[in-house]
Protein backbone atom coordinates (compact mmCIF):
# COMPACT_ATOMS: atom_id res chain seq x y z
CA UNK A 1 0.00 0.00 0.00
CA UNK A 2 1.30 3.80 -0.45
CA UNK A 3 1.54 6.09 1.78
CA UNK A 4 0.43 9.41 0.92
CA UNK A 5 3.55 11.74 2.78
CA UNK A 6 2.02 14.26 4.81
CA UNK A 7 4.76 15.17 6.57
CA UNK A 8 6.98 18.27 5.53
CA UNK A 9 10.06 18.04 8.41
CA UNK A 10 11.60 14.64 9.71
CA UNK A 11 10.56 14.35 13.40
CA UNK A 12 13.82 14.12 15.10
CA UNK A 13 11.86 12.93 18.24
CA UNK A 14 11.64 9.82 16.23
CA UNK A 15 15.15 8.50 16.87
CA UNK A 16 15.18 8.53 20.24
CA UNK A 17 10.90 7.27 20.73
CA UNK A 18 12.89 3.82 18.69
CA UNK A 19 15.28 3.23 21.93
CA UNK A 20 12.44 3.95 24.84
CA UNK A 21 9.91 1.79 22.78
CA UNK A 22 12.27 -1.02 22.28
CA UNK A 23 13.02 -1.44 25.80
CA UNK A 24 10.10 -1.54 26.76
CA UNK A 25 7.51 -2.01 23.91
CA UNK A 26 3.93 -1.32 26.05
CA UNK A 27 2.70 0.60 28.65
CA UNK A 28 3.04 4.38 27.46
CA UNK A 29 1.11 7.04 27.26
CA UNK A 30 1.56 10.50 25.72
CA UNK A 31 1.95 12.15 28.74
CA UNK A 32 4.53 9.34 30.57
CA UNK A 33 6.07 9.23 26.61
CA UNK A 34 6.94 13.23 26.81
CA UNK A 35 7.95 12.83 30.70
CA UNK A 36 10.50 9.87 29.16
CA UNK A 37 11.68 12.24 26.67
CA UNK A 38 12.17 15.32 29.57
CA UNK A 39 13.89 12.97 31.68
CA UNK A 40 16.83 11.86 28.89
CA UNK A 41 17.37 15.49 28.31
CA UNK A 42 15.55 16.18 24.86
CA UNK A 43 12.63 18.39 25.76
CA UNK A 44 12.63 21.74 26.59
CA UNK A 45 9.67 24.81 27.15
CA UNK A 46 8.16 25.20 23.38
CA UNK A 47 6.17 27.94 24.70
CA UNK A 48 5.59 30.31 27.69
CA UNK A 49 1.55 29.63 27.45
CA UNK A 50 1.81 26.40 29.43
CA UNK A 51 -1.73 25.58 27.53
CA UNK A 52 -0.11 26.19 24.07
CA UNK A 53 3.14 24.64 25.63
CA UNK A 54 0.95 21.31 26.30
CA UNK A 55 -0.11 21.57 23.00
CA UNK A 56 2.57 21.98 21.36
CA UNK A 57 4.31 19.21 23.00
CA UNK A 58 1.13 16.66 22.19
CA UNK A 59 1.55 17.80 18.22
CA UNK A 60 5.00 16.68 17.90
CA UNK A 61 4.52 13.41 20.30
CA UNK A 62 1.87 12.37 17.66
CA UNK A 63 3.68 13.85 14.61
CA UNK A 64 6.53 11.29 15.53
CA UNK A 65 4.49 8.68 16.08
CA UNK A 66 2.85 8.69 13.17
CA UNK A 67 5.83 8.75 11.16
CA UNK A 68 7.54 6.39 12.87
CA UNK A 69 4.60 3.71 12.41
CA UNK A 70 4.58 4.25 8.61
CA UNK A 71 8.86 3.87 8.77
CA UNK A 72 8.85 0.50 10.89
CA UNK A 73 6.28 -1.50 7.90
CA UNK A 74 5.73 -4.15 7.29
CA UNK A 75 8.14 -5.76 9.84
CA UNK A 76 6.53 -3.95 13.30
CA UNK A 77 3.23 -2.48 14.18
CA UNK A 78 3.41 0.90 16.62
CA UNK A 79 -0.01 1.41 18.06
CA UNK A 80 -0.28 4.77 17.94
CA UNK A 81 -3.02 5.86 20.49
CA UNK A 82 -2.64 8.91 22.99
CA UNK A 83 -4.01 6.62 25.79
CA UNK A 84 -2.06 3.40 24.85
CA UNK A 85 1.20 3.37 22.68
CA UNK A 86 3.09 -0.04 21.93
CA UNK A 87 5.40 -1.40 20.16
CA UNK A 88 4.75 -5.32 18.20
CA UNK A 89 5.41 -7.53 15.53
CA UNK A 90 3.36 -7.54 12.93
CA UNK A 91 2.23 -10.95 12.59
CA UNK A 92 -1.30 -9.73 10.94
CA UNK A 93 -0.55 -7.01 8.32
CA UNK A 94 -4.62 -7.17 7.69
CA UNK A 95 -5.41 -5.91 11.24
CA UNK A 96 -2.28 -3.54 11.56
CA UNK A 97 -3.02 -1.39 8.50
CA UNK A 98 -2.51 2.33 8.20
CA UNK A 99 -6.29 4.11 7.68
CA UNK A 100 -4.86 6.86 5.50
CA UNK A 101 -8.53 7.91 5.88
CA UNK A 102 -8.05 9.04 9.91
CA UNK A 103 -8.62 12.63 10.48
CA UNK A 104 -6.80 12.42 13.27
CA UNK A 105 -3.31 11.25 11.60
CA UNK A 106 -4.29 13.58 8.72
CA UNK A 107 -4.44 16.58 11.26
CA UNK A 108 -1.05 15.58 13.25
CA UNK A 109 0.90 14.93 9.97
CA UNK A 110 0.06 18.37 8.74
CA UNK A 111 2.98 20.86 10.21
CA UNK A 112 0.41 23.52 9.53
CA UNK A 113 -1.68 23.11 12.54
CA UNK A 114 1.40 23.00 14.81
CA UNK A 115 0.63 27.14 14.54
CA UNK A 116 4.36 28.02 14.20
CA UNK A 117 5.81 29.50 10.51
CA UNK A 118 8.77 26.95 9.15
CA UNK A 119 11.03 29.37 10.29
CA UNK A 120 9.98 28.28 13.90
CA UNK A 121 9.49 25.18 13.48
CA UNK A 122 12.88 24.07 11.23
CA UNK A 123 14.65 25.91 14.68
CA UNK A 124 12.88 24.16 17.03
CA UNK A 125 13.35 20.58 14.91
CA UNK A 126 17.36 22.00 14.49
CA UNK A 127 17.50 22.18 18.60
CA UNK A 128 16.30 18.51 19.27
CA UNK A 129 18.29 16.92 16.82
CA UNK A 130 21.58 19.09 18.40
CA UNK A 131 19.61 17.60 22.32
CA UNK A 132 19.66 13.94 20.38
CA UNK A 133 23.01 13.66 19.32
CA UNK A 134 24.46 14.90 22.57
CA UNK A 135 22.53 12.02 24.39
CA UNK A 136 23.83 9.42 21.78
CA UNK A 137 27.71 11.37 22.49
CA UNK A 138 28.15 13.66 19.50
CA UNK A 139 29.80 16.79 19.71
CA UNK A 140 29.50 18.74 17.01
CA UNK A 141 32.25 20.05 15.21
CA UNK A 142 32.84 22.81 12.32
CA UNK A 143 32.32 21.71 9.04
CA UNK A 144 32.82 22.92 5.29
CA UNK A 145 29.31 22.26 4.02
CA UNK A 146 30.05 22.61 -0.19
CA UNK A 147 33.02 20.42 0.38
CA UNK A 148 30.88 17.81 2.72
CA UNK A 149 28.07 17.62 0.67
CA UNK A 150 29.33 15.07 -2.51
CA UNK A 151 30.65 12.76 0.41
CA UNK A 152 27.49 12.82 2.09
CA UNK A 153 25.33 11.76 -1.04
CA UNK A 154 28.11 9.06 -1.46
CA UNK A 155 27.37 7.68 2.38
CA UNK A 156 23.79 8.35 1.36
CA UNK A 157 24.47 5.88 -1.74
CA UNK A 158 22.96 8.78 -3.91
CA UNK A 159 23.91 10.59 -6.84
CA UNK A 160 25.38 14.16 -6.84
CA UNK A 161 22.05 15.25 -8.65
CA UNK A 162 19.33 13.63 -5.73
CA UNK A 163 16.53 15.15 -5.27
CA UNK A 164 15.42 15.99 -1.67
CA UNK A 165 12.73 13.64 -2.14
CA UNK A 166 15.09 10.86 -2.70
CA UNK A 167 17.61 12.12 0.13
CA UNK A 168 14.90 12.21 2.77
CA UNK A 169 13.99 8.64 1.50
CA UNK A 170 17.21 7.35 1.84
CA UNK A 171 18.07 8.93 5.15
CA UNK A 172 15.20 7.51 6.73
CA UNK A 173 15.88 4.35 5.35
CA UNK A 174 19.65 4.09 6.53
CA UNK A 175 18.66 5.77 9.44
CA UNK A 176 16.58 2.91 10.65
CA UNK A 177 19.12 0.18 9.40
CA UNK A 178 21.80 1.64 11.88
CA UNK A 179 19.79 3.33 14.89
CA UNK A 180 21.94 1.57 18.04
CA UNK A 181 18.41 0.04 19.09
CA UNK A 182 17.53 -1.96 15.51
CA UNK A 183 18.94 -5.52 14.77
CA UNK A 184 21.34 -4.08 12.73
CA UNK A 185 22.08 -1.32 14.33
CA UNK A 186 25.72 0.52 14.70
CA UNK A 187 25.55 3.53 16.94
CA UNK A 188 28.96 4.90 15.08
CA UNK A 189 27.42 4.49 11.50
CA UNK A 190 24.09 6.33 12.73
CA UNK A 191 26.07 9.22 14.01
CA UNK A 192 27.59 9.81 10.50
CA UNK A 193 24.60 9.62 8.74
CA UNK A 194 22.81 11.79 11.44
CA UNK A 195 25.74 14.53 10.77
CA UNK A 196 25.15 14.00 6.60
CA UNK A 197 21.62 14.72 7.01
CA UNK A 198 22.04 18.02 8.80
CA UNK A 199 25.09 18.99 6.44
CA UNK A 200 22.46 18.24 3.70
CA UNK A 201 19.55 20.06 4.93
CA UNK A 202 21.92 22.77 5.53
CA UNK A 203 23.42 22.78 2.34
CA UNK A 204 20.29 22.89 0.33
CA UNK A 205 19.32 26.42 2.44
Amino acid sequence: MQIEQHSEYDNPLIWPMISILKHQPKGWMIHTLSEELKQRGIWSQLDDDADKDLFKRNFLLMNALYQLQEMLLPKQWLQAHAMDICLMPNMNSADNAIDTDDPLRSYYLDWANYNADSDTIQALLSSFWRRYQDHIGHQESEITLLRARPEDLALFELPADATPQQIRKQWRKLALRWHPDRPTGDAAQFRAICEAWQRLQLSST
